[in-house]
Parts: structure tokens; C-alpha cells; sequence
């Protein structure tokens, strides 16, 4: 049975999301992959030693802040670090990360000015797990997730 690492925050049962709320995913598709036990959670900022709750941050010019200036991008690459290495080490076939985040965002990320703007980019923990050669989706693409296990099991 292939393995898919996930964001945490999505797999629930331990507030990790740096506001503390949860954001649980309930997708069927979802759901079905946690019963089966294919799923590896993993929260990068947890691992990389942040607490929760913990200050928003985002990706500015190649460095991860916080809004109020202050330089995370240790913590950040020391929890890419880990998801990546949990990744080979449970050789997972995808992830599924959460959307907008300095770590796990797939599609967009926060441009770096703390204005609730968003822009095409990636979280640190997805560049890293991409340039390794792993298929990332976001939450709000399981179906497309679906099709792609599908598809290396056969």
C-alpha cells in the first residue's frame, strides 16, 4: 500500500496551524486514505521547533519572517528538512499539503507583505519535497490526488 505524506493541520487530531484553529480535512477521499493508514503527517514549523500558537509568517526574498521582522527561515528549513526526509524514508508516492502556507502552500503562498495578498508560489517544505522529485497537490485537489494513486498502484 502506498504512503502519502500530509500537512497535520489536515490529518487533525493535534492543533499544529500557527493560529491554533483546525482545519481537519473532511473530504471522503480523505477520510478513506486515513482509515487505511496511508497517511504520514507532518507539520514543518512544529518539527522545525515552533510552537503553537506562533506569529504569522511568510516568505519574503527568499527568507521566511515574520510580520513582525523577525527571521524564521532556520526553523522553516530545518522542517522542510524533516518532511523530506520523512518522505524518502516512507517512500510516499505524493503529498497533500495545505494551501497558502510558508511551508506547505502547492499553488499560492502570502506575497511577503503581511497585506492578505496572495501569489503563485510554493512553501519551503513543498520546493524542497519538488526538487526531490515528489508530486505535491493541495487539499482542494484530492480528486486529482485520487487519479494519481490510481494510477502507481495499478
Amino acid at each position: 500500500m502506498k504512503k502519502i505524506l500530509v500537512s497535520e493541520c489536515l490529518y487533525g487530531g493535534r492543533i499544529v496551524r500557527y493560529d491554533a484553529n483546525d482545519v481537519t480535512e473532511t473530504n471522503p477521499i480523505f477520510l478513506k486514505w486515513k482509515e487505511e493508514g496511508r497517511l504520514i503527517p507532518i507539520c514543518p514549523e512544529v518539527f522545525g521547533g515552533l510552537p503553537t500558537p506562533r506569529p504569522d509568517s511568510q516568505r519574503v526574498e527568499g527568507k521566511v519572517m515574520t510580520g513582525a521582522g523577525a527571521d524564521v527561515t532556520a526553523e522553516y528549513t530545518a522542517g522542510a528538512e524533516e518532511a523530506l526526509r520523512l518522505a524518502k524514508e516512507n517512500d510516499v508516492v505524493f503529498a497533500v499539503m495545505k494551501q497558502d502556507s510558508p511551508s506547505c502552500g502547492s499553488k499560492f503562498i502570502y506575497d511577503g507583505t503581511f497585506t492578505d495578498t496572495k501569489i503563485p508560489g510554493q512553501g519551503l517544505a513543498v520546493e524542497y519535497l519538488r526538487n526531490a522529485g515528489f508530486k505535491v497537490f493541495a487539499e482542494e485537489d484530492l480528486e486529482d490526488a485520487l487519479a494519481y494513486l490510481e494510477e502507481a498502484e495499478a
